[in-house]
């Protein structure tokens, strides 16, 4: 045990290769969401394109109240996960101060190790953390659809006389706040996945290894492997990929 107990006080070097292991996982899966193109493109970045569709739609449409009200919707689901984010916070935080109890509990269990009040703290505070991260980007998103809304509001009426390289421009600017938005909410689910993986590292470095391998395993599915995304890709989403608020 002597050997695992180098990389700092509490802290073995398999704690650290684990803790490395799952942010590296975090980070890498998040830029194979945003970055990967053609035939590997996330559902995600596929569902970015309907977004950029509807901001066509809004300027050719009489009446914009569906509009609005599929606007509300999502930023209603928005502000329930950033309530949700505040709350698993402060459960955090109350965890925090019952570390000595939950200390033995997880003494008892097969993989768990023995840990001291000082790893717990920084345990607890690293899943503070990522619900403080996670809140953040429930919050900014929530502003965001709020700025859509606006946009929205801003259209100009269908047959006026705005010139047509003016409402290219509004299209794009709806689509870039929208497209901002939903990626600033997909971050913060993410946080909420990956936090289910750290829960893990209470028990052992070896189940935050097999918690992230399968919480990753399981979001990459669903963005690269699932079936409504091979059927999106079916009806031919990647013809037209570009830089988003490009032409329109």
């Amino acid at each position: 045990m002597t050997d695992l107990s180098v990389a700092g006080p509490g802290f073995s070097t398999l704690d650290l290769a684990a803790l490395v292991y799952f942010l590296m996982a975090w980070t890498a899966y998040g830029l194979s969401v945003g970055r990967l193109r053609g035939r590997r493109i996330s559902l995600s970045r596929i569902m970015d394109r309907h977004r950029e569709n509807w901001a066509r739609q809004v300027i050719v449409r009489d009446n914009r109240v569906v509009d609005t009200q599929i606007n509300a919707s999502l930023q209603n689901g928005t502000a329930f996960f950033a309530s949700t984010s505040l709350i698993a916070l402060g459960s955090v935080l109350t965890l925090s101060r019952s570390g000595d109890d939950v200390i033995n509990l997880f003494a008892t269990l097969p993989f768990g190790t023995i840990a001291n009040r000082l790893t717990w703290e920084v345990k607890v505070a690293g899943l503070a953390c990522v619900f403080t991260y996670a809140f953040f980007k429930f919050a900014w998103a929530y502003r965001l659809f709020n700025y859509s809304a606006i946009l929205l509001g801003a259209v100009p009426p269908k047959g006026s006389s705005v010139p047509e390289a003016e409402m290219v421009r509004t299209v794009a600017r709806i689509a870039k706040m929208n497209v901002s938005a939903g990626s600033h909410f997909a971050r913060g689910q993410r946080a909420f996945f990956f936090a289910l993986a750290y829960l893990g590292w209470f028990v052992s470095p070896i189940i935050l290894f097999v918690s992230t391998t399968f919480v990753v395993t399981v979001m990459w599915h669903r963005q690269f492997g699932s079936c409504i995304r091979r059927e999106m890709l079916a009806l031919g989403e990647c013809e037209h990929e570009g830089p988003l608020g490009g032409s329109f």
